[in-house]
């Protein structure tokens, strides 16, 4: 495997002595070359836990290993200059997290000049093979983010990512902020990438049909834990935890009559606060399965077979 998690846990404190608890313990493994989707509501804190991987979060506690090895629980700035050429993360909204005062030749070579190996010549040559490498006009490097469309702005974020040819990339929904006629070409791209380079990838999302799609392994998030993972067939045809039963259940139809006809059941009950998290499962609330006991005793994610595990005392 090239990256785990152990009982990672990442914490908030927002006032008044209270916590909220983004990521709380959760222990995973990505192998090499694996692209490992990572699925769930907002704010069920699978943003948090990518920026954690990469050390753009000090986590709380928990650890992170890389290649086998310990990451620190927080990065100086000799580690994020060490780690930035093995991991580099793709953000969700292309446009704040691109410098508007910084050109595509800046923004794009910016890793380069960081790391202080090329000259400025060289950088400029390889800024251009990366902008052509995605489909952009090389002669727009002394544009800015502004004069360009989503996702275009997309595609100059995978190139700053991808020039330091990292091993490991977190992609934080990485198309959710694009039309649909534009989010095919940058998976069709980050497909290629993957292929072409060996990447592994975190691929962060909440659309399970393109989870499914895009990734090996489909891991399920809800309120900072972790509720399934397996292969992301099985995960998605055959889903175990009540939640994940949702999830599928809610997905759109991809023929619209199909859609328009076919009988939706949301799902009930309050949302369970991620602020001073108390002991018990955090799906009771809503879950039409639920037992007296899941709400005293916080069920921990155990193995069902080879590829699958499942946090839920239905399986315990």
């Amino acid at each position: 495997m090239l990256v785990r998690t152990d009982n990672l846990k990442k914490h908030f404190t927002i006032g008044r002595g209270q916590t909220l608890h983004a990521v709380d313990g959760i222990s995973l493994a990505i192998d090499e070359k694996e692209i490992l989707g990572l699925v769930g509501e907002s704010g069920s804190g699978k943003s948090t836990f990518g920026k954690t991987l990469v050390g753009l979060h000090n986590r709380t506690s928990g650890e992170v290993f890389y290649k086998g090895k310990p990451l620190p629980a927080k990065f100086s700035t000799k580690d994020h200059l060490t780690f930035s050429r093995e991991m580099q993360m793709i953000f969700q909204d292309p446009y704040s997290s691109l410098n508007p005062r910084m050109t595509v030749l800046d923004i794009v070579g910016e890793g380069l000049r960081i790391q202080g190996n090329l000259s400025s010549s060289d950088i400029k040559e390889k800024v251009a093979l990366w902008l052509d490498r995605v489909g952009l006009n090389t002669d727009h490097m002394s544009r800015y983010p502004h004069e360009f469309s989503g996702g275009q702005r997309q595609r100059i974020g995978i190139a700053r990512a991808m020039i330091i040819e990292p091993r490991f990339v977190v992609c934080d929904e990485p198309i959710s902020a694009l039309d649909v006629s534009v989010q095919a070409q940058v998976i069709n791209l980050l497909d290629e990438l993957k292929a072409s380079m060996g990447l592994t990838m975190l691929f962060i999302a909440h659309d399970l049909s393109m989870v499914r799609y895009v990734s090996d392994r489909m891991a399920v998030m809800y309120l900072g834990a972790l509720t399934e993972v397996g292969l992301s067939n099985d995960v998605f045809f055959e889903p175990l935890h009540p939640y994940t039963q949702f999830l599928v259940e809610s997905n759109p139809e991809p023929d619209p009559e199909t859609e328009r006809n076919r009988e939706h059941k949301p799902i009930v009950g309050e949302i369970t606060s991620p602020v001073n998290v108390q002991p018990g499962c955090r799906f009771a609330d809503r879950c039409p399965k639920v037992m007296e006991h899941c709400r005293t005793t916080t069920p921990e994610l155990i193995a069902t077979s080879e590829t699958r595990q499942v946090a839920c005392f239905l399986f315990n």
